[in-house]
């Protein structure tokens, strides 16, 4: 049996890749890698007792041929690869070539084999866009709203479409939350992307290690016993549980302590984005450790092994703090992914995008005026899922999808159902949108996975605040951080640069 994964040389793969490993069973694995990856020679290194399992095909997912190698005779494929941020934003294409085109070529060769591989995809909770105290939790179905410049994101919603309306017979698709892994001080002291996490934003964390054991227990059970309807065909959130959901401000000072400060002692309030970021809290989150039992790391136990691993950091508590701020904080103020560098060349589009027009002015100079949510009182019980509020969807989520549920979903966003009769969740219909434009999409698709066609699913091209005006599923969201009378149109150009547009009333 011939097990392929895509993206095994990074967090989540070289986690996933220590589980797997343990299977038992006349197992193979199959890797497809770049060839400038030097990742690759450390992990056949470490495991060379394994090298009569290992296959390894370099190439690139955007070019077909090198998919089709990948594919062809295997019985799995377990699709890890992704170009997340700060790279995306460093290198929009390659964020293109790998999780959309990539996974396009992927699919499409799936599609074409006489007998197809089980496929799992991993998708992600950037797919919600942003949230804040007004509605932190999130579910399967929950509408998707990428944040404005976000091309991993709008990249990923492009791949999970293309997943979702495939003719491949067995999928799923895994939407992965904010991971924690071993690169994370190191990955995030090199560009602005670490102010870009909102300081009430809700973060629901697992390590690298958990996720690594979900997909070797997934492929463990359905090796034993297909796992069928049960799993297959569906959408999952990966959550770490109620005892890993965070803000960010917390995600911050968490990194913080390992140097004994605090995020008061090294940020400015006005360093950090207000809104525009993505993360959730999950209302199904418990739906996967029910059936595969990955969770065993929380946050707590993550940072307390790193420091061990790490026990360099414990040397900075000596260095004056004042110091560490100069040297590791404020000199990224200067870097191109920074909200003050945005700031300080006047670039409107970022600073609306992620502050809202004339909003980062009214950012307090003291920490005693800013208002953190965690430190509020009655917090933890925000974190009661059954306790928190919901979105009307338009159907009863808890029940079989009907013809009717589809007419009602379509109405909300303002647009209406062509198709008269329903088959079943994944046979497709023809949907029209508010402005007029025609798609086909499977019912589970739409009310089951939180997918609508709109311009982001063609171009880079962001109208959440003139469609939201129409559709009552996504202004539940929208104005959780916009105002109603907010009428821009974001995009990127054919150089990926940032720009806005306001629309005529």
């Amino acid at each position: 049996m011939i097990i392929a994964f895509t993206g095994i040389t990074g967090n989540m793969g070289q986690s996933t890749l220590a589980e797997v490993v343990k299977l038992e069973g006349d197992l193979k694995f199959r890797f497809l890698v770049l060839e400038n990856d030097k990742r690759i020679k450390k992990l056949l290194k470490k495991y060379k007792k394994f090298k009569n399992k290992f296959e390894v095909i370099y190439g690139n997912m955007k070019d077909k041929e090198t998919c089709r190698k990948f594919v062809e005779g295997a019985d799995y494929v377990v699709g890890l690869a992704a170009v997340i941020p700060p790279l995306s934003d460093q290198h929009p294409q390659w964020a293109i070539d790998c999780n959309q085109t990539g996974v396009d070529n992927l699919v499409s060769v799936i599609e074409e084999q006489e007998k197809q591989p089980k496929y799992i995809h991993i998708s992600t909770v950037a797919l919600f866009g942003n949230r804040n105290e007004k509605h932190m939790f999130a579910r399967v179905g929950d509408p998707l709203l990428i944040s404005p410049f976000d091309i991993y994101s709008a990249t990923k919603l492009r791949g999970e479409f293309r997943v979702l309306e495939s003719k491949i017979n067995t999928w799923a698709v895994i939407r992965q939350t904010a991971m924690l892994h071993g690169n994370m001080l190191t990955d995030n002291m090199n560009d602005g992307l670490m102010f870009h996490t909102c300081f009430n934003a809700p973060l629901e964390w697992l390590t690298a290690h958990d996720s690594g054991v979900l997909i070797a227990n997934i492929l463990k059970a359905d090796i034993k016993k297909d796992l069928g309807n049960k799993f297959w065909k569906k959408v999952f959130n990966i959550g770490g549980g109620k005892e890993n959901c965070v803000t960010g401000y917390e995600t911050l000072d968490a990194g913080f302590k390992l140097i004994g400060g605090s995020v008061k002692d090294f940020f400015k309030p006005n360093s950090s984005a207000t809104r525009n970021f993505h993360g959730v809290w999950y209302f199904d989150s418990d739906v996967l450790d029910k059936m595969f039992k990955y969770r065993s790391q929380t946050n707590d136990y993550f940072w307390k092994e790193y420091l061990r691993n790490h026990s360099y950091f414990s040397l900075a508590k000596i260095v004056p703090k004042a110091l560490i701020r100069k040297l590791a904080i404020e000199r990224l103020y200067k870097n191109e992914n920074s909200p003050k560098y945005w700031v300080k060349k006047k670039d409107e589009a970022k600073k609306i995008a992620y502050f809202g027009k004339d909003e980062y002015e009214k950012i307090p100079a003291k920490w005693s005026e800013v208002d953190l949510l965690c430190e509020k009182a009655g917090y933890e019980k925000l974190k009661d899922a059954k306790k928190a509020p919901t979105l009307e969807y338009g159907f009863d989520i808890d029940k079989e999808i009907t013809l009717k549920d589809c007419q009602n979903v379509a109405k909300m966003h303002g647009g209406k159902l062509i198709s008269k009769k329903f088959v079943d969740v994944y046979t497709a219909l023809e949907w029209e949108t508010q402005d007029g434009e025609r798609f086909f999409a499977r019912p589970f698709t739409v009310l089951g996975a939180g997918h609508w066609m709109n311009s982001l699913y063609k171009e880079n091209v962001w109208e959440f605040d003139r469609l939201a005006k129409k559709d009552k599923l996504f202004a539940q969201v929208w104005y959780d951080s916009h105002d109603k009378d907010e009428n821009y149109k974001y995009f990127l150009d054919e150089n990926f640069v940032a720009k806005i547009e306001k629309y005529d009333n």
